[in-house]
């Protein structure tokens, strides 16, 4: 997946996942195209990147925003249990 399918799909400001990246939250692959490169992104990389996203949407900081992204993807049932009480609500 490119960089052009991540800001479409996520709809997140392109200078938004360049920081990500920078910080080493994420790690696309580079890959050679011409003289400039191209980033490549995982499957993974995109999970990650819509879980830090919204959590960034809700006005955590990039850090907390990661913490509770990473604690989403590694614990599939939090995710479930937060949004049936969303929905309870």
């Amino acid at each position: 997946m490119q960089t052009s399918d991540i800001l479409e799909k996520i709809d997140i400001p392109r200078h938004k996942l360049y920081y990500l990246e920078q910080k080493g939250y994420i790690h696309p692959k580079k890959v050679p195209r011409g003289e400039l490169e191209a980033r490549e992104f995982t499957e993974e990389d995109f999970k990650k990147i819509q879980a830090i996203w919204k959590y960034l949407k809700q006005g955590f900081k990039h850090k907390i925003a990661y913490q509770k992204a990473m604690e989403e993807l590694n614990n599939p049932q939090l995710e479930l249990s937060l949004g049936s009480e969303k929905r309870a609500r």
